[in-house]
């Protein structure tokens, strides 16, 4: 599972600071969830579509396979959108469909917003390390540590839940269990799998809430970093990079 998000190459965007990335990128976030203007959000779709395919560093096979929800979800809005939206300027309508100028462009707008947040934020994803980004809030942000440390704790869980599961997998292969087919079985395959590792969840956050607790982290100390995080001439470039082409995308709309 890791080598799915290992990059061919690292790009100029590994070096950005991650706060301050996750920052710029919420901003434009927001200003494509309060822009109304089709032309002006198209540009922005097109300048996160060329930031994600071209500066993030993974083989364009892999983009396109991570990008497939993204691809469906910006159908799918803008469809649904077009064909069961409200408008006086009716162009076709057949039953429960009307297609409206206005629900055409409303369609496009929720499109291509849609698009925007999926390829803002796979690129933010696929271009930043969790545990530096934490490191980075808690350096620059200065986000409480009881909190980082909680994050960082939950992101190195997942791969031992993951293999847990494979482990309880072969477990029953092996003793020779056979399910029941249809409703049943699927309800039998929860039982047998849900509750050990519920169980093995709850132990081992007791473990990391004892540990937490044993190190003082809720003291709200000034405490020391393994991995220190800092602003660079790399962050200028690019605060400078994503500015400039925001401006150019509201200006070309």
């Amino acid at each position: 599972m890791q080598e799915w998000f290992t990059p061919a190459r690292e790009t100029w965007l590994y070096r950005v600071n991650p706060a301050l990335k996750f920052a710029m990128f919420f901003a434009l976030l927001l200003v494509v969830l309060f822009n109304q203007h089709v032309a002006f959000t198209f540009n922005q779709m097109i300048l996160y579509g060329i930031l994600l395919y071209g500066f993030s560093g993974y083989s364009w096979r892999r983009l396109l396979l991570f990008s497939l929800p993204i691809i469906l979800s910006f159908f799918s809005s803008a469809l649904t959108m077009m064909l069961f939206g409200k408008g006086e300027t009716v162009w076709w309508s057949w039953g429960l469909i009307k297609i409206s100028e206005e629900s055409f462009n409303y369609g496009l707008l929720l499109g291509y917003k849609t698009a925007c947040f999926g390829f803002l934020g796979l690129a933010f994803v696929l271009t930043s390390r969790p545990i530096l980004f934490f490191y980075a809030l808690m350096q620059q942000f200065r986000l409480p540590s009881k909190y980082a440390y909680s994050f960082i704790a939950s992101i190195r869980m997942l791969p031992v839940i993951v293999d847990e599961l494979q482990t309880r997998s072969n477990a029953l292969k092996v003793r020779g269990v056979q399910f029941s087919k249809g409703i049943r079985g699927y309800f039998e395959r929860l039982r047998m799998y849900t509750v050990p590792l519920f169980a093995q969840s709850i132990r081992r956050a007791q473990r990391v809430a004892v540990a937490m607790e044993a190190k003082r982290y809720q003291m709200g100390a000034k405490r020391t970093y393994f991995y220190p995080t800092n602003y660079s001439k790399m962050d200028i470039v690019f605060v400078v990079i994503m500015t400039i082409s925001f401006v150019s995308a509201y200006l070309l709309a």
